[in-house]
Parts: C-alpha cells; sequence; structure tokens
C-alpha cells in the first residue's frame, strides 16, 4: 500500500486593505509601529512607564517587534503562531514575572499592542474592505487566545517557582531560629531582616464545628480551617510572620514591636546560673537564656504589644471558626529556640489546668507553671487526680467546665453532650476524687491537682 503524504493547508486568501496585505503593512512598518506601542504602554499601564529606559529600549521593545511579526504571520497564514513563538512569549512571560511586572499589567500590554496594530493597519480601510476587516479582528481574537494562554502559563510557572524558593528559604530560617542554628545567614537567604524580638506564639487550635458535623469531609473543613488562620496570620503580620502549622495548631513567630531604650534589662550581659534552663529560671526562662527579653516583656510598650498579639489570636479564630489556645513569650532571635519551648510549656499548663481559649503569658499563670515543676508537692497534687486515670472524658469534663467559668451549659455546648450529661460526669469525678468543682473551697486544690497532673 502507498502512503499518500499529509495533506498541507492552503494558504488563506490575503487580507487586504487598499489591495495592500495587511501583513505586508506590518511588516513594513514594525519598528516605527513598535516604539509606538512602547510609548503608548508608558503612557496607559503606569508599571512601564517606570521601567527604566534601557530596558524599554531593548527587551520590551524586542518583545513588542516579535509580537508585530508574530500577528503578521497570523493573518498571512489564518493559523494560530507556531509552539516556537508561544515559547518565546511563555519565556517572556517569565521574566516579567521575575521583575514583579503584575500580571494583569503583562496581558494587557498584548492587548493594547494588538488593538494599536489593528487600528493602524485599518485606519484606511472603507466599506468596500468590510469583509477583510471582519476577517482581520477575527484572527485577531484567534491570537489573543494562543497569546494570553501562553503568558498565563508562564507567569505563572515562574511565580509558583519563585514562591516555592521563598517558602523553603522561609522554612530554613524558621528551622535555624527553632534550632539555635545561623539564622542570619538564612535570613539573608530569605530576603528578610530579623526583627530586635519575635513573640514566639505555641498555638493550639480545637477543631471546627463542620469537623464533627455529619456528611462532611473533616479533611476539607481543617484545611479551610488552617487556610484561614494563616491568612489572617499573613494580613496581621504583613507576611513577616514565620509559622509551621495545622489544623491542630502550631508555632508561630511574630515580629514584636521595638522595645524602647528605657525598657531594656540591664543585666543584659548577664550569664544564667549553671544549669539553668527555661523551666527553672522564672520570668528570666522567657527567652531561653536568661538575658535581656523579661524585662522588655514586663515593660508597657512590651504589654501593649502582647495586647495587640491577643488581638490577632482572637481574629484567628473568628477567621477560621474555631477556638485557639495559645501562649506567647517575647525573645530576641538568639533566644527564640528556648523561647518556643517555654511557650509550649505556658500552653500547656493552661490547658492543663482549665483556662479557657485565649493568650497566656508566663505571668497568667506563674503558680499553676510553678505547680507544674518537679517536686513532692506535685506528685502529692498530680496523685488527687489518680482515680481518674483511664477516664479521658470525665477529665475532659472538668478541665472545659473549669475553662467555661462553671457553666455547664457552656460545657455542654463546647463538649457537643448534653448537660445532664455534664453534671454526670462531674458528680462520678467527685465520688471518685473526693473533691466537687462547684464547691468553692475544693476549686483551687483541683485546679491545682489539674495542673500537677499534666506536668
Amino acid at each position: 500500500m502507498t502512503t499518500q503524504p499529509a495533506a498541507v493547508p492552503r494558504p488563506a486568501a490575503p487580507i487586504t486593505i487598499g489591495g495592500t496585505p495587511l501583513d505586508k503593512r506590518l511588516v513594513t512598518a514594525v519598528h516605527e509601529l513598535a516604539a509606538r506601542v512602547v510609548t503608548r504602554l508608558t503612557e496607559r499601564i503606569p508599571v512601564y512607564a517606570s521601567l527604566p529606559a534601557e530596558q524599554l529600549r531593548g527587551d520590551i521593545t524586542a518583545v513588542v517587534v516579535r509580537a508585530i511579526r508574530s500577528f503578521a504571520q497570523v493573518l498571512r497564514t489564518g493559523q494560530p503562531p507556531t509552539a516556537a513563538q508561544l515559547a518565546l512569549t511563555h519565556r517572556s512571560a517569565a521574566r516579567r514575572a521575575q521583575e514583579h511586572i503584575p500580571l494583569d499589567a503583562v496581558v494587557g500590554a498584548y492587548f493594547l499592542g494588538a488593538y494599536e496594530c489593528l487600528d493602524e493597519v485599518l485606519a484606511e480601510a472603507g466599506p468596500e474592505d468590510l469583509a477583510d476587516v471582519l476577517a482581520a479582528q477575527k484572527l485577531l481574537l484567534r491570537y489573543l487566545d494562543a497569546v494570553t494562554a501562553s503568558v498565563f502559563a508562564g507567569y505563572i510557572a515562574e511565580s509558583q517557582a519563585a514562591l516555592g524558593e521563598r517558602q523553603s528559604a522561609r522554612q530554613a530560617l524558621l528551622s535555624a531560629l527553632l534550632d539555635g542554628g545561623a539564622a542570619r545567614q538564612a535570613a539573608e537567604r530569605a530576603g528578610m531582616r530579623l526583627p530586635e524580638r519575635y513573640w514566639v506564639v505555641s498555638v493550639a487550635a480545637a477543631p471546627h464545628p463542620d469537623e464533627h458535623t455529619p456528611g462532611v469531609d473533616p479533611g476539607i473543613a481543617a484545611g479551610r480551617k488552617l487556610r484561614r488562620m494563616r491568612a489572617e496570620l499573613d494580613r496581621w503580620a504583613h507576611g513577616e510572620a514565620l509559622s509551621a502549622l495545622s489544623p491542630d495548631g502550631g508555632v508561630a513567630l511574630v515580629p514584636a514591636a521595638p522595645a524602647h531604650d528605657t525598657a531594656r534589662d540591664t543585666t543584659r550581659d548577664t550569664a544564667p546560673a549553671p544549669g539553668a534552663t527555661p523551666e527553672t529560671t522564672g520570668v528570666h526562662g522567657l527567652t531561653g537564656a536568661g538575658s535581656h527579653a523579661p524585662a522588655a516583656d514586663s515593660a508597657a510598650d512590651c504589654a501593649a504589644d502582647f495586647d495587640r498579639l491577643a488581638g490577632l489570636l482572637r481574629d484567628m479564630a473568628r477567621a477560621c471558626g474555631a477556638e485557639l489556645t495559645a501562649a506567647a513569650v517575647a525573645a530576641p532571635p538568639q533566644d527564640v529556640a528556648g523561647a518556643a519551648r517555654l511557650a509550649a510549656r505556658i500552653r500547656q499548663v493552661a490547658e492543663s489546668c482549665g483556662r479557657g481559649p485565649g493568650l497566656y503569658r508566663l505571668d497568667d499563670v506563674l503558680l499553676e507553671y510553678q505547680l507544674t515543676l518537679p517536686s513532692p508537692a506535685r506528685d502529692r497534687l498530680a496523685s488527687l487526680l489518680r482515680p481518674l486515670e483511664g477516664r479521658a472524658d470525665l477529665l475532659e469534663t472538668l478541665r472545659t467546665f473549669l475553662a467555661c467559668g462553671l457553666d455547664r451549659r457552656r460545657t455542654a455546648e463546647r463538649l457537643h453532650i448534653h448537660p445532664n450529661t455534664v453534671d454526670y460526669r462531674l458528680r462520678r469525678t467527685s465520688a471518685l476524687t473526693g473533691l466537687n468543682a462547684a464547691h468553692g473551697p475544693d476549686l483551687p486544690r483541683l485546679q491545682a491537682a489539674l495542673a500537677a497532673y499534666g506536668a
């Protein structure tokens, strides 16, 4: 059998105005048209007016010339741009992404240039040229359809690659800070400037109601909650926060407002006692090294900044639709690692002793924190709740009851159970431990026992 050669598409009939093919008009005046288009770009798209003159005369003009020749070929053949031409458009769009020229400006430049060229070559069209004018406009749409798809693909691919690199660099910086590594070099690679201090925030996120709603995919609900937490954090911190968050919570480093010089600690260069740790140095453990942050943390300006941070946590909780419990410690970059351990411990203490959602500092749980440190008294306090071992439901109900201010209905709502179930569990707790959460004299001992039990 003889193989027939592939059919070659017949050339389209020339599109002419006044007897002259439009493609020839474009090619003949390509450089003059390109200069005019570049001028229009600077007049109508502000970002192009801010580019260096050298770039406008060089790369931008070359792109315009190439686009005009490509459009001329579409007019001549009736076919969309070739793969090779679109590959050049793809690379050009990627360069614009690298230069941080907005995508709408890049796409708008192609539309503006195409319309400018078409207006130029159709200026002398008369009634007898109507069919050719319509054909030219149809091919213009085909050209723009192909070109804009290539521009989007090139721009987005480059943007995603750059975003991935930035995210990797930011995560490397976060890891360096949390590990006590070379943070300054990591910050330079991430293109970030280390602040004077961070608020090191340990966050625990409760489930969103949708995560327990029948018929709703809990993974989707949890993912939406996480995205909203991150978005609110980024919005509030103007993208300068570093975080490692999951649907259950995590850690965030939020730049703190610079402290006034009067709030600086005069013991900045004082070394901690031998063997001291963030958990054993009291308030000086705020930085994990016993250095200068504690005095700044107690200063009025730092207190005001903490209030702003508490507002952020409320905004995050409102945005994600879930209760958030968190603890914050102020620390300079070199002390973030110890501060992160302390913040996590403060949050755990607040949760274990029945504190409600909100943001806490060490000052808020000083007594409870001290009760979690190793001592015979801690062990005796913890033993008060030993009868509840294996009864997670009773312990959770007790903590929630205390966190809700001894309000059984709020407790039931938070635990998604009936108020009568709350009453039953509290009675069982009282019967097993001999301590009644609703009895005033027993309340401090129960709170202390919960703190010690959770240590």
